[in-house]
This record gives C-alpha cells, structure tokens and sequence, in this order.
C-alpha cells in the first residue's frame, strides 16, 4: 500500500498546515521530502521532524511566485536526490480580508491569482520537464471546495477553479504526449490550520473568536466537524502512490460533504 519508498517529492509550503502534515506522511511512507517554504524556519522545523523519525529530507526557502527559485529548487533536488517523482503544490492564500468584488482592483486580483494560480503553473511545468524522462510521476494540486462551487472571494474562486482545471489540462497533454505522468487536484473543505485560523481577524462581526469560527464552519460540514491537516495528507499520499496509477485528470474532493449540500 501507498508505494512511494524511496521516491522524490517536492512539497511547497511544507513548515505548516497541509503542506507540513504531507511531508510528514510522505517521508514516513519512505519518500525522500524536499521541503519548500518562503519562511525558511518552519520548513527547517519541518525537516527535522522527518530526520528525527529517521526520513530522509532537505529545506529550502522558495517564493513560489519566482522563476527563478522554482529553478533553484528543482536544480537543488536533482543535486541532493537525483531526480523527481512526486510534486505537491501546496503553497497559496486566502482572500479573505481583499476588497468585495465590485471594490477589487486588478492588483488584488493579481495578488491571490500570481500565488494560488501562477506559481502552480510554473511548479506543474518544471515538474513535467524534470518527470518525463525519468520514468514519469505523479503531481498533485492543491485547489479547495471553493474551486468547485462559489462562496469566498471572485479571486479566491477563480484560482482554485483554474487549478481545476489546469490540472486536468496538463494531464490530458501528458497522456496525448506519452509522459507516465499524472496530474491531479485536491478539494479540500475547511482544515482547522493556522491559515483557516486566521480569517477570524477578518470576519466582519463583531467579537468573533477562533472557537466561535470553527463552530460556525462545523456547521456547514456533514460529518460534523472540521478537517484536519492529517485528512488531507491522506488523500495526497494515496495520489502520489502506486496504489492510484489508474487516475489522473480527476479531482479528489475531501471535504466532510461540504459540497453535498
């Protein structure tokens, strides 16, 4: 079960939340980790966590939004491991606190869209150049419920639709190509993460409180309570193994029925 010993993954925004809880796992399942950050400090954290428990694992600070440090980060991979087999595109922003639809400017807009778009198309495309000749991979995408069905900001949305979508695109090709490489995306519903913490300083009532937004946000789940990193972590691994060679050009909704409602 979830193959990927030995294997060589790339996770983006891996000193918290999702990103450090995949690290985790995929080290643990016998992944060599390449853990990115643009806070260098968490990323280290993160990293010795996995040598601690005995995996193998380097960090280094990436802004996503950079050429340039996506090439520094696939020339440091190649260096330390030797080539590529897993991406997790992890990296990205909320929009909560920009400005509502009718008052955004194309600098807000390009603000969410250069993070949670942009740079998971630079990430996709350096990982297809590095993977197709070298026995393929797998590539995962962070996108969200709300890449699925309207609700937080138009950019927000936007993003993670395009993510959507890109995936699918950029799976397509590498079939029609011959590449043995699969892209996909994941829709998570809301994980109790330091980022999801954080929209409670931009709720508009008055006096709201981190357990005040978490209840809200139970409220619209199911299953009756939020997500956790771990849940998540869960379902990338199973994507970035063996055991889901049969998938690509899907996307894997782990939401606590969020959208079923």
């Amino acid at each position: 079960m979830n193959q990927v010993h030995n294997k060589v993954a790339i996770v983006t925004g891996g000193g918290s939340g999702i990103g450090e809880a995949t690290a985790l796992l995929l080290a643990e399942a016998g992944a060599r980790v390449v853990v990115t950050d643009i806070n260098l400090v968490t990323a280290e954290e993160t990293v010795e966590t996995i040598k601690d428990k005995g995996g193998q694992a380097i960090c280094l600070q990436h802004d996503v939004t950079s050429e340039r440090a996506w090439n520094k980060v696939c020339e440091a991979t190649l260096a330390e491991f030797g080539g590529l087999h897993i991406l997790v595109n992890n990296a990205g922003v909320h929009g909560a606190g920009l400005p509502g639809f009718e008052e955004a400017t194309l600098a807000t807009w390009r603000e969410v869209m250069t993070i949670n778009l942009d740079a998971v198309f630079m990430g996709t495309q350096k990982a297809v150049l590095l993977m197709k000749d070298s026995g393929g991979g797998s590539i995962i995408n962070l996108s969200s419920v709300m890449g699925m069905v309207g609700g937080a900001s138009a950019a927000y949305n936007a993003s993670k639709g395009g993510v959507r979508l890109l995936s699918k695109s950029v799976a397509v090709y590498c079939g029609n190509m011959g590449y043995n490489i699969r892209v996909n995306s994941v829709h998570p519903g809301f994980i109790w993460t330091p980022l999801v913490r954080s929209l409670v300083d931009h709720m508009d009532e008055d006096n709201m409180t981190e357990e005040g937004l978490r209840a809200m946000l139970t409220e619209r789940h199911p299953i009756g309570r939020l997500g956790t990193a771990e849940d998540i972590a869960k379902g990338i691994l199973f994507l970035a193994s063996d055991d889901s060679a049969f998938i690509t050009g899907s996307e894997l909704v782990i939401d606590g029925g969020y959208t079923a409602v």
